[in-house]
């Protein structure tokens, strides 16, 4: 019979508080953050972070604070920026390629439970990988949810609700997220301004 911890790593229903490793990695990994979040800038901070993520590229920054479940299951490419108060519950394993800009307030949330009350009061859930793409930027207050993909070169848009996937080089927004545009050529030559 499979544990807990192979339930989630399958993307099946599960009970983590039901497995002992579960429960010690992820009490670790918040000791971990907490040590992160109280540490000046520099190489001791630089080290921990290494430490706390599964693979980190070159160049990988996260303000404070920052919060994740177990961390072995987040996987940053290279040039990767996050700014201060990330969320990043990757029991279904978040994937971050390179060139990613994060903007304040932002989660990712691979982890979610039934709707039935009944089980989800059972302590159950389920988790599904989140996947972004390389060279794509993050407005603040973002919020991604389980299972979803956001395309290479794509930018979503402050305040942004991801629910399904963003195709690559999209610009997409809102409350749930959707695609507003595509990235042209033109935009190389334009200002800041998404919303033209």
């Amino acid at each position: 019979m499979p544990t807990e911890k192979e339930k989630m790593l399958a993307g099946q229903v599960y009970n983590p508080g039901q497995d002992e490793d579960l429960v010690t990695e992820l009490t670790a990994c918040k000791v971990k953050c907490l040590r992160y979040n109280q540490l000046p800038a520099g190489a001791e901070k630089k080290e921990l972070l290494k430490e706390i993520l599964g693979q980190s590229g070159e160049n990988c920054h996260i303000e404070s604070n920052f919060w994740c479940d177990y961390g072995w299951n987040i996987k940053v490419g290279d040039n990767f920026y996050a700014n201060h108060n990330l969320t990043v519950l990757d029991a279904g394993g978040v994937t971050f390629g390179d060139n990613v800009f994060i903007g304040p307030d932002c989660g990712f949330y691979t982890s979610g439970h039934p709707l039935d009350a009944a089980r989800r009061n059972t302590g159950l859930e389920y988790a599904y990988p989140i996947t972004v793409g390389n060279n794509v930027w993050i407005g603040g207050g973002v919020r991604v949810v389980p299972g979803v993909t956001i395309g290479d070169n794509s930018v979503i848009g402050a305040g942004s609700v991801v629910v399904k996937d963003i195709p690559a080089n999209s610009v997409a927004a809102g409350n749930p997220c959707r695609v507003i545009r595509e990235i042209t050529e033109a935009d190389k030559n334009s200002d800041l301004n998404w919303k033209k």
